[in-house]
C-alpha cells in the first residue's frame, strides 16, 4: 500500500491505495500528480485525510460519499455502470471528487 494524494475538481483525498491503483490514478505519464476520478469508490477506510478548496479546509479522516444513482446500464460493449457518487466536504458539502463503478458483463 502507497499513501498519496489523490486530486479531485473541488480538493485532494490523502489515502491509502495499492499499487493498481496509483497506476490508474496518473493520467499523464510523465507528471507526479495523481487523480481520483480513474480510481473509482474508494474504501473510506482508507481516506486518511481531505482538502476542501470551497472552504479551504483540510479534515482528517473520509469525506462523506454522496450516492447519486445506481442504473446498472450498459455503457460501452460489455461495460456496465453500477454506481456513480461524489466525495462531498463534511463542513460545506461541496464535491471534492466524483467516483464511478463499472463492472464487466461477464463477471
Amino acid at each position: 500500500m502507497t499513501e498519496l494524494q489523490l486530486a479531485g475538481s473541488g480538493g485532494w483525498i490523502y489515502a491509502d491505495v495499492t499499487e493498481e491503483q496509483v497506476t490508474k490514478s496518473k493520467l499523464v505519464p510523465n507528471m507526479e500528480k495523481h487523480f481520483l476520478a480513474p480510481i473509482g469508490k474508494l474504501d473510506t477506510t482508507k481516506m486518511l485525510k481531505h482538502f476542501c478548496k470551497q472552504c479551504d479546509s483540510e479534515f482528517e479522516g473520509p469525506t462523506k460519499i454522496q450516492i447519486e444513482e445506481q442504473p446498472n446500464e450498459a455503457v460501452a460493449d460489455g461495460l456496465i455502470l453500477i454506481e456513480r457518487g461524489q466525495y462531498t466536504c463534511h463542513k460545506c458539502n461541496s464535491i471534492i471528487g466524483e467516483y464511478r463503478v463499472f463492472q464487466k458483463k461477464d463477471e
